[in-house]
């Protein structure tokens, strides 16, 4: 007797890599505390730097600790806003810059 081979085959869930993310897999753990550790920084800075009254103060805060907060929740590239910049800084760092002869360049090696 023949024994066929079993295959076993299973259905995979979209959301299988979701562990570690919040509101169904849109934001990950890390871009939230980022984003509260920037706002909470930011805001406190402002709260206590801005010399005007409480309406402008409050303006203020709105036009800026809110698209910072939502760059922060978002990521840059799929990584969160820390890594980004981290990948910035190391590229500056470690970037080469390439120098080429311009053609008919009096430095040019003579035969």
């Amino acid at each position: 007797m023949d024994e066929k081979e079993m295959e076993n085959i299973y259905a995979i869930p979209a959301n299988y890599t979701d562990s570690g993310k919040v509101l169904g897999g849109m934001l990950s753990l890390r871009n939230i505390f980022e984003a509260l550790v920037l706002v909470l920084i930011a805001g406190f800075a402002e709260f206590k730097l801005i010399p005007m009254q409480d309406n402008v103060r409050i303006v203020i805060m709105v036009v800026t600790l809110l698209p910072t907060a939502l760059v922060a929740l978002m990521g840059i590239d799929g990584e969160s806003l820390f890594q980004y910049i981290g990948h910035v800084f190391k590229f500056v760092k470690r970037r080469r810059r390439l120098h080429f002869r311009k053609i008919g360049d009096s430095r040019e090696i003579k035969k």
